[in-house]
């Protein structure tokens, strides 16, 4: 059961272009003019804590297969305000509409960053956070019951997590938290895949700082922007039931599939095929 009381007291006090080009056909008498085909969306892929962007390797490879613009930016999870305005900044940089995806801690970021720029058509989110104003990671993990990220009620660290310390160029002392190497593979694939995949992502997995799980969300953006969602019914980490509350808040469209937390490592041709549907209505 996840304490979120003794979680809190642990994230808090730890810290102590995509360009298309039309081709017009030369008209005659014989001949009719052609109506070029929309260009796809660019598709930004968003990853999570405890992740990084080559966890969207299997879904790149099939959108660019597809003949979609796909990027994936890194996201240093540092916080849930400056990683929302760095990835706002770079949304600016992009040509023409965007579809936007978030996974896990992810899809807060998304949230926040997607707010008011009319570039960005849609959002989906996988296994995602899709926070409402003044909620944060730690509020929404602990809505419901069923996250694997503790075992302990009265740990005061999740039992799933490492903190490990260190320096700032200032001196005082930061703090990053690692899902712990024999967890990964249950809270991340539901122990779907071998133990060696799993420590292959454990290994390469990005930290997250406290301040990231627990910030307070701004103004969301699926109140404005249609959204599409894949509940992941075997997630570990974030309850199914949480995906389904927040997915039902945002109307989102929404996909219920027996995934795992890390829906796109594992069935990246789901994660796919909701990505599409999704950027089909922008063309």
């Amino acid at each position: 059961m996840f304490n979120r009381h003794a979680f809190r007291i642990a994230v808090v006090g730890a810290t102590g272009a995509a360009l298309a080009v039309g081709m017009t056909p030369l008209a005659s008498a014989a001949s009719s003019p052609k109506t070029a085909s929309a260009p796809k969306p660019t598709v930004v892929l968003v990853n999570g804590a405890w992740s990084d962007p080559a966890s969207w390797s299997g879904v790149i490879k099939r959108l660019q297969t597809k003949g979609y613009p796909v990027t994936a930016p890194p996201t240093a999870l540092r916080s849930l305000s400056d990683d929302s305005a760095y990835l706002a900044s770079y949304l600016k940089t992009i040509q023409g509409p965007i579809v936007l995806v978030g996974h896990s801690y992810g899809g807060s970021v998304i949230t926040n960053a997607a707010t008011d720029n009319a570039k960005v058509k849609a959002l989906v989110y996988i296994s995602a956070f899709a926070p409402d104003k003044g909620e944060s990671v730690v509020d929404l993990t602990a809505k419901f019951p069923g996250t694997h990220i503790t075992t302990d009620p009265h740990a005061a660290i999740p039992t799933a997590l490492t903190p490990v310390p260190f320096t700032l160029a200032d001196g005082s002392t930061g703090v990053d938290l690692y899902a712990r190497a024999d967890k990964y593979r249950d809270l991340f694939l539901s122990d779907r895949l071998g133990n060696k995949v799993a420590a292959e992502l454990a290994a390469t997995q990005s930290p997250a700082a406290p301040h990231a799980l627990d910030e307070a969300s701004g103004a969301p953006a699926w109140k404005t922007i249609p959204s599409w969602y894949l509940v992941s019914n075997d997630d570990h980490l974030i309850p199914p039931a949480a995906q389904r509350f927040m997915a039902a808040r945002a109307r989102a469209h929404t996909v219920k599939a027996d995934t795992p937390h890390a829906a796109q490592v594992v069935n990246p041709e789901i994660v796919t095929n909701l990505i599409e549907q999704a950027a089909a209505t922008t063309r």
